[in-house]
């Protein structure tokens, strides 16, 4: 693998020998490699080895001169270290972030994984007013077959000149994603758009002016006299004996420009691939939509195994945390089948899910979760090598966020902000609820003394609430394991000089910094989510101040929100053993003995979904969001017993005393379970079909004579 370098005409502070003995390469500083230097670059592409380039701003340009470099077939990947770390006033001392952000660019590409389709034809529909409509029609037309969906007249009516279908009406539903969207509506206006001449004879002949210059007649204003049915004469387009009929037509994109709070129309707050809603002034929205013709693919994002999921059993809902927090409405509950559904289709891959979900039931699946850990290690581990202390890791969205991080490198490098932190190491996702507690725990445990989660304005609300909670959950685990300081924090800014601002609040000079493990993990993050909090979890707690020499350590309250660790309580004057809680628990931390009447739990697996509570008849159990650092949290313990009941006939143990007495109790007054009855409630099953069977023969072969005997 190749390393090219550039101080970008003197402006970055590079060290090439520092950095070449970090990453084990012999390293060469160029001034300018986009331009007088881009020799280095073309003869570099001409090898068969990966070419790491330090600079994104000019990406474009060596991708251009790949190409035009004979016999180039080297892959070529970027890395930013101008504004992530060279231009900021701590510049000079960013050489380990440096040499982390190379060695992380040098890892290998995510895997493949399969991957969802879309077909366009370039159907458009525009929803809107008929002027506005058909003024953005005619920036599109070119490129795509539009259709208007006219909402009035606008101020201006439509033009009178039909050069585009039209069609109108009280729109019933509108649903789908790019190249699948389903638009029904009923045609119950008097007036036929596709038998008007728009001669607007009807228009000058209705005396309420209840006709627009959309050619539809607000029936509100109409008082039935007829004039405009005159006025249409041979047309014949209007006609109020018509039947409303309902209409169906499906496109491949959709263009909005009713506003956000028309309906019906999406309200998520990440909306389906295809569909836009414009304000008349920004461009981009329409380029975009023009070049949405012709086959597309995205990632499937998730993966979901419903084995794992803690949803739904025994008819009763548990976890709801995915369905809570997407904000494309992709996922659903299936109560028929007892679990969920996640449309690949409306996925926009922000990952919320993954983080939400308790117990690794969702996945994020590109990048898989051991790919991002590798990344997140590699950084702190380079870092460390480097001579770098008291890292600070920074997650941000690779559009948003990413945009942010390079206005701050630029407003430092004009002076007039401070720029990143040196101990600051930027990271971009595809979205930031993409990772949680069990990779921010890992972070601290490779290292990490902080880990910062930038918020920009376009995560959706329920994001914000979720992390917040895991953050609190994080930091409550790290508080009761003895290490101080503040390692989590979520910063809110939406333009860089509020970044910068926190980013020097929180990483400043004279803030305490937070303390963490003394020696740094070498687990791996693993695909399954639990794997990888509890390999997090031994590692914090063996190196925890607070267990040190603490054999009796208490256990640790965590908040109840977001919460995915714990213990329950099960109250033995309720709980009759029925084990109900066994059969719901998802994570097996519920478990009976198969032996005697016993009520065991293993606190490691539990993930507080509440399925066992729900499920309990006798509402006899209660769950205890905390963490055990103890090694009993690993081991089963039992949480209620009761001496088994014994068949009144054979003895033989066939249920618990407590359940036995508690159905007697109920049954005895009913009049279906008297006498015999109710004694063969205190028979095991075989006994008491002997019972009745006995009984039945006793019946038949009793004499005639004998008043105490009935046939």
């Amino acid at each position: 693998m190749t390393t090219l370098i550039c101080n970008c005409n003197q402006t970055l502070p590079l060290q090439p020998q520092a950095l070449g003995r970090v990453l084990g390469e012999e390293l060469k500083e160029h001034t300018t490699l986009c331009r007088r230097e881009a020799g280095a670059f073309q003869r570099a592409a001409q090898g068969r080895e990966t070419v790491v380039v330090a600079c994104t701003q000019e990406q474009t340009l060596f991708a251009e001169l790949a190409q035009q470099t004979e016999g180039a077939v080297a892959p070529i990947r970027f890395v930013n270290i101008r504004e992530s770390a060279g231009w900021a006033r701590e510049g000079t001392q960013a050489t380990p972030k440096m040499a982390a952000l190379l060695a992380a660019a040098r890892l290998p590409e995510p895997e493949p994984v399969p991957t969802v389709s879309y077909k366009s034809e370039g159907r458009l529909l525009i929803l809107g007013p008929l002027d506005a409509a058909e003024r953005a029609a005619d920036l599109l037309a070119d490129a795509l077959q539009v259709t208007l969906w006219a909402e009035g007249p606008g101020e201006a009516g439509g033009s009178q000149m039909r050069r585009y279908p039209v069609i109108a009406g009280q729109l019933q539903g509108l649903s789908g994603w790019l190249g699948a969207f389903d638009v029904t509506w009923s045609s119950s206006n008097p007036i036929d758009l596709d038998l008007c001449t728009r001669c607007n004879a009807c228009v000058a002949a209705c005396p309420e002016q209840a006709i627009g210059l959309d050619y539809q007649i607000d029936l509100s204003r109409c008082t039935g006299h007829r004039d405009c049915v005159k006025a249409c004469g041979a047309a014949g387009a209007i006609d109020f004996g018509r039947s409303p009929s309902e209409q169906r037509e499906r496109f491949d994109l959709v263009l909005d420009l009713r506003g956000p709070q028309a309906s019906p129309t999406f309200l998520q707050h990440a909306l389906p691939q295809g569909f836009f809603r414009w304000d008349g002034r920004d461009l981009q929205t329409l380029l975009k939509l023009r070049e949405l013709v012709g086959e597309f693919e995205k990632p499937r994002f998730f993966q979901y195994k419903q084995k794992l999921c803690a949803h739904s059993r025994n008819d009763q809902t548990g976890c709801n945390a995915c369905v809570d927090i997407c904000s494309a409405e992709a996922i659903r509950s299936d109560k028929s089948r007892q679990q969920i559904v996640v449309n690949p289709n409306l996925c926009v891959g922000c990952g919320a899910c993954t983080t939400a979900c308790p117990t690794g039931a969702l996945t994020y699946a590109y990048p898989r979760a051991p790919e991002q850990g590798q990344k997140i290690r590699t950084l702190l581990t380079t870092y460390q090598a480097a001579g770098g202390r008291d890292a600070a890791l920074l997650l941000h969205s690779q559009e948003q966020g990413q945009k942010l991080v390079d206005e701050l490198g630029r407003g430092a490098q004009l002076q007039v902000m401070q720029g990143m932190p040196a101990r600051v190491m930027p990271m971009g996702l595809w979205h930031t609820a993409s990772l949680g507690l069990e990779v921010w725990l890992s972070a601290v445990a490779y290292g990490a003394r902080q880990v910062l989660v930038l918020l920009t304005a376009e995560e959706a609300p329920q994001y914000k609430t979720a992390l917040t909670e895991q953050m609190a959950v994080a930091q409550a685990i790290l508080h009761g394991l003895g290490y101080t300081g503040t390692h989590f924090t979520l910063i809110e800014a939406v333009h860089s000089q509020a970044l910068d601002a926190e980013l020097q609040r929180l990483a400043g000079r004279g803030v305490a910094v937070p303390q963490g493990p003394g020696v740094a993990a070498r687990h791996a993050v693993q695909q399954e989510k639990r794997s990888t909090l509890e390999l997090a979890l031994d590692h914090l707690m063996v190196h925890a101040p607070a267990l040190q020499g603490n054999a009796q350590a208490k256990a640790i309250a965590l908040p109840a929100a977001g919460a995915m660790l714990g213990s329950i309580s099960v109250d033995p004057d309720r709980c009759t053993l029925c084990m109900s809680c066994v059969g719901a628990c998802p994570a097996s931390a519920l478990q009976d003995n198969p032996q005697q009447p016993e009520l065991k739990f293993i606190e490691k697996n539990c993930v507080q979904c509440g399925l066992c509570a729900k499920t309990c008849p006798e509402q006899a159990i209660v769950l205890q969001p905390r963490l055990l650092p103890t090694p009993e949290r690993s081991q089963a313990r039992r949480l209620h017993h009761s001496p088994p009941y014994a068949c009144v006939r054979c003895g033989k143990p066939f249920g618990t005393l407590k359940a036995i007495e508690a159905m007697l109790g109920r049954l005895s007054g009913h009049s279906m379970f008297q006498g015999a009855a109710l004694e063969r409630l205190k028979m095991c099953g075989d006994c008491r079909v002997v019972d009745i069977f006995t009984a039945e023969n006793e019946v038949r072969i009793a004499p005639a004579s004998d008043p105490s005997r009935k046939h």
